[in-house]
């Protein structure tokens, strides 16, 4: 049974269109099954070479061929085709490449609506462990399919980032049993899944009478001895020419892309590199075949590698025959001894020799009886069974973190709650509420106006705001004065103020007074004066001088209360009538008040006290 309804995003070591193998078989079927599927093609494990213009070309073209690379191949399947610089190991472009891939494959992900999907990864690149940290996956898998360090020297590199992968990775698959000794060092959830083959569409082939051969293996000399995948430097040249000189009756024939120089094998007239051929008519070709053959060389890789052709060959109930690789000697020990493992080439001629004239009904049925038990659909099954299992884990896990972290939130956000709420019921009386008012209240002192001998301004200096000109400054006491004056109720006016800024605060009041209407003889400058104490002081004087005793006092509303106190304290003798600025801008106010109105009315409270202890009031 296959997981089915998940999001997989799939970074492949190969593109789409490369030769078909389990990547792209895996993933057709995980689609096919109702899973969604993004395919990444490969970002490389070494920079590229001059033998890679012709798949950069195809890069580009496939990019522009899509939606900024982005195309859909079928139903659930979508390909990515990135355009990145290809050179995995730089620190420079590894950066630019996080960008450009993580930023893509993010905004491709909004639009489709996923969230966390499964990440499936056949490489260990850097930039592929910075993609995986970016998309947050539900579950990670690493399908180790080759020993990447040893394919090329500058794919030794990869080493220390796969490590890390592997030790990262929920889940680990690999294809070999040397793969598995080494990655159970850094993970403990490591299985073996060598890979499959589509065994239906092989059996469909093998069965089917009137499915006819390819013309190219009909008109060649039988017997047939054949390879199927990709013609790489792992294939034995000096092994295949000179078996094919040794059986010149047979045809050997290769059926893949060449992707080596292979100049070696052109010096044998029986050898034959029919070249890359669609993966639908793969079966029919190795149904061509009298043996099948897997002719590697033995080194650091191929000791690592299982034949990924191998079930096909098998599926086709074909004998094979092998160089001495460790996967091949394991699978003889699983299913008895079903390939010829050949030590050099003359017993490898042999055996080829051999498996032709000594083929029996009893050892095709087991070479497709073994093929049955690798198929795509059994591999595919076993490792969906893994990831559901892991998926429930990680449930399991974060609804376990998930429900103690969701307890710690609770208690933060009742002792939030204890410390928040009350700290909110005095914002909202603070700024949201008539409270500041009605504290400040007291402070307003305010009465009618009758005729007096003189006004008295106290001018604004900086003002509640701390600013110069701020808060109720000297316009809006000037403006007071001025409507007292032509009211009749005093026919001079005070202005009192130390304060310069530019120019000196009264001399400015007096000016605007003028261009009111006022006329220079009726105004009296008091310039010396730098608080409340000494407006008072240097404003008795004034009018001791001139013998009034009762004056029309101007200032703010809420300095009222503080000037009346000082007047009563200091000047006894003058009687004051309170007559403040109506409507002061600063202290204009809906409901609540703002913070410079309650740093100002605080001001005159503290300011009260203080002039308490100096005695002053």
């Amino acid at each position: 049974m296959m997981i089915q309804g998940k999001d997989l995003l799939c970074i492949s070591s190969i593109d789409w269109d490369f030769i078909w193998q389990g990547h792209q078989e895996i993933m057709s079927a995980l689609t096919a099954a109702g899973n969604r599927v993004l395919f990444v093609e490969n970002t490389g494990v070494r920079a590229p070479q001059l033998k890679d213009l012709p798949r950069l070309k195809k890069r580009i073209r496939d990019w522009f061929r899509g939606t900024k690379g982005f195309r859909q191949e079928r139903e659930h399947l979508f390909v990515y085709s990135p355009l990145i610089l290809p050179f995995p190991y730089s620190r420079i472009a590894r950066w630019i490449n996080r960008f450009l891939l993580i930023r893509a494959i993010q905004r491709w992900m909004r639009a489709m609506g996923i969230l966390r999907p499964i990440v499936w990864t056949f490489l260990p690149t850097p930039l592929v462990r910075d993609l995986i940290k970016a998309v947050e996956p539900l579950l990670t898998v690493y399908y180790c399919i080759d020993d990447l360090a040893s394919s090329s020297p500058q794919a030794r590199r990869i080493t220390k980032s796969e490590t890390q992968l592997l030790k990262e990775a929920d889940l680990v698959f690999v294809t070999s049993e040397k793969l598995r000794q080494r990655a159970v060092q850094y993970n403990r959830h490591v299985h073996l899944f060598p890979f499959g083959v589509d065994f239906e569409t092989f059996e469909r082939v093998r069965v089917d009478p009137d499915d006819d051969l390819p013309d190219e293996l009909r008109s060649l000399p039988r017997p047939v001895v054949g390879y199927i995948g990709g013609i790489h430097q792992w294939i034995d040249q000096d092994l295949v020419l000179t078996v094919a000189k040794r059986m010149p009756e047979a045809s050997f024939v290769f059926v893949g892309p060449p992707q080596t120089d292979l100049s070696r094998l052109a010096q044998a007239p029986n050898i034959h590199v029919l070249g890359a051929q669609p993966h639908t008519e793969i079966p029919r070709y190795a149904k061509g075949f009298n043996v099948a053959m897997v002719p590697y060389r033995l080194s650091a890789y191929t000791g690592h590698v299982y034949p990924t052709k191998l079930n096909e060959y098998l599926a086709m109930g074909l004998p094979v025959v092998a160089t001495d690789l460790p996967e091949i000697r394991r699978f003889n020990t699983m299913y008895g001894n079903l390939v010829t493992i050949a030590q050099d080439p003359v017993h490898f001629a042999k055996a080829i020799e051999a498996a032709i004239t000594q083929q029996s009904p009893e050892s095709v049925r087991e070479r497709i009886e073994a093929s049955r038990q690798n198929s795509w659909q059994v591999r595919i099954a076993q490792m969906s069974s893994l990831i559901e299992k892991a998926l429930a884990a990680r449930q399991r896990i974060e609804t376990s973190w998930q429900d103690a972290l969701r307890r710690l939130y609770r208690a933060a956000r009742r002792r939030l709650a204890s410390a928040v709420l009350p700290t909110l019921a005095i914002y909202l009386l603070v700024f949201h509420s008539p409270l500041i008012w009605l504290v400040a209240e007291p402070l307003r002192v305010a009465t009618p106006a009758r005729p007096a001998d003189a006004v008295v301004v106290f001018a604004g200096g900086v003002g509640e705001t701390g600013k110069a000109g701020g808060g109720s400054g000297y316009q809006e006491r000037v403006k007071q004065a001025v409507d007292l004056y032509h009211e009749g109720q005093a026919p001079l006016m005070i202005f009192s103020s130390g304060y310069t800024f530019v120019f000196h605060e009264t001399q400015v009041m007096k000016d605007l007074a003028i261009a009111l209407g006022i006329p220079p003889s009726a105004i009296i400058l008091e310039t010396k004066a730098a608080n409340t104490v000494e407006n008072i002081t240097f404003v008795e004087a004034i009018l001791e001088q001139h013998g009034w005793r009762q004056i029309l006092l101007v200032s703010s509303p809420y300095h009222m209360r503080r000037a009346l106190l000082v007047f009563r304290k200091m000047a006894p003798a003058i009687t004051v009538i309170p007559t403040p600025v109506p409507k002061s801008q600063f202290y204009t106010h809906d409901v609540g008040a703002n913070l410079q109105q309650i740093r100002a009315i605080l001001h005159e409270y503290l300011a009260i006290a203080y002039y308490w202890w100096k005695g002053w009031i």
